[in-house]
């Protein structure tokens, strides 16, 4: 009774003060329109291009692998109770009720699983997975020059010619730099670049300019194309270039797409026209006086995207590791709407919760066109990888591909844990008693990187 009264006394009081009419609580905030996520996802299938859709599959499954790998790096003689392995659960994308023991079991050739005398599962690396350890580090050790390169060369194209130690470390694996980057290699080459150390952090600053550096890899393959092999011989001061970039679409592309009655083009031949003819900034030029939203100051933005991509080993990045460098080379808050909006140049694939965008002119299909002998390291960790779940052809894109079950298939419900007990006497693994129960000190992948409906919504998907 007396809640029946209170609430009657508050509609009196609000009928008082303003002769409201009641609303629904969906009527209380101003309607926004914003497209939904299925909507987003419809059409994007529209322009999906499923042979780079292709490697993004091959390269999750790398890496999970390659999580548990550096995992078992940092073990005393590479092996570890498999209990202290769940820490990489989020990094592995495993939900419950699949075990970190199950994943790891499912790649016999990569680990080995073993029961010790106390009845202790220990997980560590197969003799194959050792001598592959042993082969990256050396290929790590050969690729360091061309990495101080790339390194050298985005501190040229950063605004203050530093950039902060933690961001360089999100490109660690894809520019190929070493595990000890952070402690040993930034200090092995003190001509290019030195550690200082600010308020808000270690920063890698500049040591000396390199003009042979300042031509960027756009310019050196049209180079190419037109006879002349040596860009470098003309290198000068950067200024204003006006190169046109090469632009990649798939067999059974269109230029449109329906959606709710509606024709939208994903490429428009005339704004496409005006925008390759554009005279821009070279990323190696000073950039401070360029109007943001201009079409200079997009192209340059692009050339910029572009010349990073191409420092990479699989010409491929998580969206969310370039986000981070939108000030220090002064690119558009709204980058991932310019990245859809150049498709052709570069393809953002918007599978999972972290997207990748590729330099599609860097690819053959499903196929790098100059293959990095770490990449072709990684082929090696893949071709040695036994989970594919039910999807024994790697080549075929499946929707469900980010779930475990496509990762560990029915076969991951075997464990060790079920074999005779003649098999454990046979399998103890002699090894010194687990001092504590403290987890690996391995840091996981944080999924940031997802892209707002509103983005994509803003993005219009009108390019060009």
């Amino acid at each position: 009774m007396r809640a029946m009264c209170s609430r009657n006394c508050l509609a009196e009081l609000l009928r008082r003060l303003g002769q409201v009419q009641p609303r629904c609580p969906s009527q209380l905030s101003p309607a926004r329109s914003m497209t939904r996520g299925r909507s987003v996802n419809e059409r994007s299938k529209k322009k999906r291009v499923n042979d780079l859709e292709v490697v993004i599959e091959r390269c999750k499954v790398v890496s999970k692998v390659l999580a548990v790998v550096d995992a078992l790096k940092v073990e005393e003689e590479h092996v570890t109770p498999l209990k202290r392995l769940e820490i990489l659960r989020p990094q592995l994308g495993l939900a419950k009720p699949h075990k970190v023991a199950h994943f790891v079991h499912s790649s016999p050739q990569l680990f080995e699983v073993c029961r010790d005398s106390r009845g202790v599962m220990w997980a560590g690396l197969s003799p194959q997975a050792e001598a592959l350890v042993e082969e990256e580090a050396r290929l790590l050790e050969e690729h360091s020059p061309t990495a101080a390169e790339y390194v050298t060369r985005l501190l040229m194209m950063s605004v203050q010619r530093r950039l902060p130690v933690d961001k360089i470390a999100h490109f660690r694996r894809d520019m190929g730099l070493p595990h000890d980057f952070r402690t040993r290699w930034v200090h092995m080459f003190p001509e290019l670049f030195r550690l200082i150390t600010l308020e808000d952090g270690d920063y890698l600053q500049l040591v000396s300019w390199n003009t042979n550096w300042a031509v960027t890899e756009h310019e050196k393959n049209m180079a190419a194309l037109a006879g002349n092999t040596d860009a470098n011989s003309n290198a000068s001061t950067p200024g204003e270039l006006s190169l046109p970039f090469q632009m990649k679409f798939p067999p059974d592309f269109k230029s449109y797409y329906k959606f709710r009655g509606k024709a939208h083009h994903y490429v428009k031949t005339g704004n496409t026209e005006q925008f390759q003819k554009t005279t821009y900034l070279s990323p190696y030029a000073e950039a401070k006086g360029l109007t943001p939203g201009s079409h200079e100051f997009d192209k340059r933005a692009v050339a910029v995207m572009h010349e990073i991509l191409s420092f990479t080993l699989e010409k491929r990045l998580v969206t969310d590791h370039l986000t981070h460098f939108r000030r220090e080379f002064v690119m558009p808050q709204k980058l991932m709407r310019l990245l859809l909006k150049h498709y052709g140049i570069f393809y953002v694939s918007e599978r999972g919760k972290r997207l990748s965008v590729f330099l599609t002119e860097a690819y053959d299909g499903t196929e790098l066109i100059k293959k990095a002998p770490l990449v072709r390291w990684r082929e090696k960790v893949l071709r040695l990888t036994g989970y594919r779940g039910k999807n024994k052809n790697i080549g075929k894109v499946h929707e469900s591909s980010d779930s475990e079950d496509y990762l560990l298939g029915e076969s991951s419900s075997v464990c060790s844990g079920s074999s005779s007990d003649d098999d454990d006497a046979a399998n103890i693994l002699h090894v010194e008693s687990e001092d504590s129960d403290d987890f690996l000190d391995v840091g996981t992948l944080t999924d940031d990187g997802e892209m707002d409906d509103g983005d994509m919504d803003d993005a219009g998907m009108g390019f060009f």
